[in-house]
């Protein structure tokens, strides 16, 4: 930690992470110059970093690895979750080196550069794990500059004067601003993404109509639910439900998303709750949970910390099975505020939060992990199966 009134980095230092609580930490910076405000949180995940800093449910925060070798295998036109990142900046142990992967088309350092990112390396990643863990996420301030020269006063007003990701909406930020269909399916080596001359079974008149509210919509999460045989359209986060009854859906999906549940619920919550009156099933993940839970009555609440890695255990209460999950979230739901018609069905080994519930009256249900992983495990893909034969 280094003294606020300073304005001018230490001896080969060209990055800066300014704390709203004063705290300044010096690093090495790379990728794009400039500054930018955001949350700071911590993921563990030790595989996925471009697939993290794709997803649109970081959008609003800086992103400290707790992997100490962030950035070492490149990056590739393939493994992103999203057209452009939406993490603000990546936080990083070790200096990012070259490449080391046969996939890799593009230095991490340079990527970053070219989508607009700050990076900060050469960072005690574990201390500031710790005071996350002792002091709950924090805002703050991202910054590199090659000469070394910041105006150290006025970062830390800018951290302090921003409000947070609570009443944040940040869904109309990331969702898309039109409609369109999805029909890749799911990544294998030495073929890429499945395409229709793949899989004949795509151009399939029977396969049912799914409708996904794009709240920060993964794309990993769309190759899941064409792999299991869903025609899929995707909507704006503010589609009205006539808009989204109008492509005559089987199922609705509800998508991962960034920012305060509660605030995108303003305009969400009615489009779920006439959806509800349907009795079409329905199926949420992580934001898309938490809007599920808003609409029958339940509340979130901002946690501590947050879960965010690839390997987060979940106890499955139907049988006890524990799933090794992925999850990068913010807010919970409030277990104890689920009415009388939803059932738990899924809980955190790490801290007893609610992972998952489905109504007993009607078919919905939802997870607060990612079973569509990318990155982390795929103990979880067969919820996709789950709404496929809910609809079926």
């Amino acid at each position: 930690m280094a003294d606020p009134t300073t304005t001018r980095a230490p001896t080969g230092a060209t990055g800066v992470l300014v704390l709203a609580s004063g705290e300044v930490i010096w690093g090495r910076g790379f990728g794009a110059e400039g500054s930018a405000v955001g949350e700071v949180c911590f993921n563990t995940a030790m595989t996925g970093y471009q697939e993290v800093m794709t997803d649109p449910s970081y959008a609003g925060q800086i992103i400290n690895f707790t992997f100490p070798h962030i950035g070492n295998v490149g990056t590739n036109p393939e493994d992103i979750e999203a057209t452009n990142p939406h993490a603000l900046g990546a936080i990083v142990r070790q200096d990012v080196t070259s490449p080391s992967n046969f996939r890799a088309t593009q230095h991490f350092r340079d990527w970053m550069a070219a989508n607009g990112r700050i990076g900060l390396s050469g960072i005690d990643t574990r201390a500031l794990t710790r005071l996350i863990r002792l002091k709950g996420a924090p805002n703050a301030v991202i910054a590199h500059s090659a000469d070394g020269k910041f105006d150290i006063p006025a970062l830390l007003a800018q951290a302090k004067a921003w409000p947070g990701l609570e009443g944040m909406d940040l869904a109309k930020d990331v969702t898309t601003l039109q409609t369109y269909s999805w029909e890749d399916g799911l990544w294998k080596l030495g073929q890429g993404y499945a395409t229709k001359a793949d899989k004949p079974d795509l151009c399939s008149a029977k396969r049912p109509k799914v409708v996904a509210i794009d709240y920060g919509i993964k794309r990993n999460i769309l190759r899941n639910l064409v792999d299991t045989g869903c025609e899929v359209t995707v909507v704006p986060a503010t589609a009205s439900f006539d808009e989204i009854m109008a492509h005559q859906p089987d199922g609705l999906f509800l998508s991962n998303g960034p920012g305060d549940p509660a605030a995108t619920g303003v305009y969400s919550v009615p489009v779920i709750k006439a959806w509800l009156e349907t009795k079409k099933p329905l199926f949420g993940i992580c934001l898309g949970h938490q809007m599920l839970a808003l609409a029958v009555g339940a509340k979130t609440e901002k946690m501590h910390q947050g879960h965010r890695g690839a390997n987060h255990p979940v106890k499955r209460l139907s049988d006890g099975a524990v799933e090794i999950t992925s999850m990068n979230h913010g807010f919970a739901v409030n277990a104890e505020t689920l009415p009388a018609n939803a059932r738990a069905t899924h809980t955190s080994l790490f801290d007893g939060s609610n992972c998952g519930f489905e109504l007993t009256d009607q078919p919905a249900f939802s997870v607060q992990y990612h079973p569509e992983a990318s990155p982390g495990p795929q103990d979880s893909h067969y919820l996709f199966e789950k709404f496929a034969g809910m609809m079926a």
